[in-house]
Order: structure tokens, then sequence, then C-alpha cells
């Protein structure tokens, strides 16, 4: 899918393409929704029916991922909630074995996330993936989503790349074409996000089921 020889810079998503999607599937799909039900005394069905809407306005902006813009919201502590559910936060299969790998194999790594810092930490703390990075970007940062194309070119002010030498992971199918029209090369999407749901078909893109289709060649 790649030439190895030519790629210097490894971009990894976090959620959905190094951890199992289910965490935050099942935290915003059914635990948020239990948690506003019982704070407003609403049935679950009708918390989810309210905050369907406003979730979805939210997506492919800052606000979808701002834990802080979601706990004033809801009036819920988000972030507190995530801990609660810390137990199901997972790495993807064959993840660590890539990280080894493409570290072996002498290329830059760079964890690249629209995950709220507080996200970010709970979620390193608990795999402890960090030690694999030599850098890790929250978009929060920058101000600007992975969805937005002008994400690219900020990140330049805070990462040496070369769009050209550069590979990006992702289980985002926005955040990929932003990606690519950006100028990023080589754009990989993930076709099994969250480990409970079948595998997606994709067609715009290269695409792999887990990390074993893209080791790095030594």
């Amino acid at each position: 899918m790649v030439d190895w020889e030519s790629i210097n810079s490894i971009f990894l998503d976090m959620d959905g393409t190094l951890l199992d999607l289910y965490f935050d599937n099942h935290f915003w799909q059914e635990f948020v929704p239990l948690r506003y039900a019982e704070q407003n005394q609403v049935t679950l069905a009708e918390a989810k029916l309210s905050l369907r809407p406003r979730f979805q306005a939210m997506e492919g902006r800052m606000e979808w991922y701002c834990l802080d813009y979601w706990s004033q919201a809801l009036n819920l502590d988000i972030a507190s909630l995530k801990a609660e559910l810390a137990s199901l936060i997972s790495v993807l299969p064959h993840v660590i074995e890539f990280l080894v790998a493409a570290q072996q194999a002498g290329k830059r790594l760079v964890l690249l996330t629209n995950a709220h810092p507080k996200s970010l930490e709970l979620k390193m703390d608990k795999t402890c993936l960090n030690p694999f990075f030599d850098a890790i970007i929250s978009s929060h940062l920058l101000g600007l989503p992975k969805e937005n194309s002008s994400f690219w070119q900020a990140l330049h002010t805070r990462e040496s790349f070369s769009d050209e030498h550069t590979l990006l992971v992702d289980d985002s199918l926005a955040v990929l074409r932003s990606a690519r029209q950006a100028g990023i090369k080589y754009v990989i999407a993930v076709r099994r996000p969250d480990s409970r749901q079948p595998a997606k078909e994709i067609d715009d893109f290269p695409a792999i089921a887990d990390f074993r289709e893209l080791m790095p060649v030594r």
C-alpha cells in the first residue's frame, strides 16, 4: 500500500485506529444518554432522542471533541464519566506489533488525534502507548479539527514533515479526505474501528482490517 523507503513520518489517529472505538461508541450512544436520563428524569429512549440531533449538529467541529463543551451543554462531568468506563478502553489487535516495527524501521511516529487533552491523558494512562511516539498532538492545540483541510497547514507549525514522505492512518473518511486535499501522499483507512461491529466497505482509500496488513519492511 505504501513505499516504505519513501516514508519518513507516520501520523496515527487514536480512537478507531489504535484504540477500539467500542469505548467511545458505547460512551456516547449508551452511557451519556443513561446519565442524562437519570439527571433529567426522562426515559433512556427520550434522552437518546433528545441528544442525537445535538450530537449530529456538532460532528466535524471542535465542539464535538471538547469534553468541556459537553460538560457545560449537558450539565454532566464528561471527563469523570469517561474515567468511570476506563476499563473498556483497549488497544486494537496488532497495533503494538506495528508500532514496534515502525520504530525499528526508523520512522518518526506521531499520534495525531482530535481527542480532548483530558480524554487523551486518560487513554494514554490506560494503554501506556505514549512511549512509542516521538510526538503526541491534539487538534485542540491547533484550534482546528483534522477534518478541516487548514489543519494540516497549521500542523506544519508544530511538526516538521514532508507531505510527500508522510503516511496517515485514520478511521475517519472525512479526515482522510482533508489530508489528501492538503497533499498528504499516503492515506490509509481502517475498516474495523469498532471490534464489535462488522468491517466497513471502503472504496475511496486503501484500507486495512488490522495493522498486520501494513507492517513496515525493514
